[in-house]
């Protein structure tokens, strides 16, 4: 039944991205697994290998859209299969609008309102995280008609010793899973990092100029991500 899915969400992004040059869906990013952490970035990547539908292993996002969907199973993503953060002073903490949600808050900024959301599917559920990467790069078309994935940036770095991917990426935000829906001048900084039993998808989406503005916040969240509560 995923597997069906998934073909038919491929068909559907593979139209939506020659319209948009975008995909529709929420999601994460970073580069390949394994290996030791290095602030050095990725080599580009081509045109060729954005994703046209979710990553192998990654549920259908939004549970309005996919009600047969089953949420991650109870209790999984707590306790010592969880990941912890401190949330940023001035962050106002919401009800996550989706049980793949497991936070979500509303990041005041100089342009307008951002939104942060957290993003945990289960365990072993997910996907890879540098597919999410490009999938969340695909849905942000530059506005010289760049590929999106020429202007993703991506860095990884070792928290807490877990190796955690930054992702950044500018230009017109296209949702359609939000009213079809294009916002120009947008801004996503998103951080991907291990789980005991998952990846974990930290997503900051907003006007780049209330991004830019929670820049140091947002990293300040990264880099207190860790599997204790305490």
């Amino acid at each position: 039944m995923r597997i069906t899915i998934a073909r038919a969400l491929g068909a559907w992004c593979a139209i939506t991205l020659a319209a948009a040059c975008g995909g529709t869906q929420e999601g994460p990013a970073a580069p390949a697994e394994g290996g030791e952490p290095s602030l050095a970035p990725p080599p580009p990547v081509s045109s060729r290998t954005l994703p046209q539908a979710l990553p192998e292993g990654h549920p259908p996002i939004g549970d309005a859209a996919q009600p047969t969907i089953p949420p991650p199973p109870p209790g999984s993503g707590t306790g010592m299969s969880g990941l912890y953060w401190d949330v940023p002073q001035g962050w106002v903490e919401e009800t996550p609008s989706s049980s793949m949600r497991r936070a979500q808050y509303r990041v005041p900024g100089p342009e307008g309102d951002s939104e942060c959301v957290v993003f945990y599917f289960g365990p072993g559920q997910g996907g890879d995280p540098m597919a999410n990467a490009l999938r969340w790069a695909s849905q942000f078309r530059q506005p010289d008609g760049r590929d999106p994935a020429e202007a993703l940036s991506t860095t990884r770095i070792e928290v807490a010793g877990l190796p955690v991917l930054l992702v950044e990426i500018t230009g017109t935000y296209a949702n359609l899973m939000v009213n079809d829906t294009e916002l120009p001048g947008y801004m996503l900084l998103g951080a991907i990092a291990p789980g005991p039993d998952a990846n974990w998808f930290f997503k900051l989406t907003g006007p780049e100029g209330s991004v830019r503005a929670q820049r140091e916040a947002f990293e300040e969240l990264t880099r207190s991500i860790r599997t204790s509560a305490l």
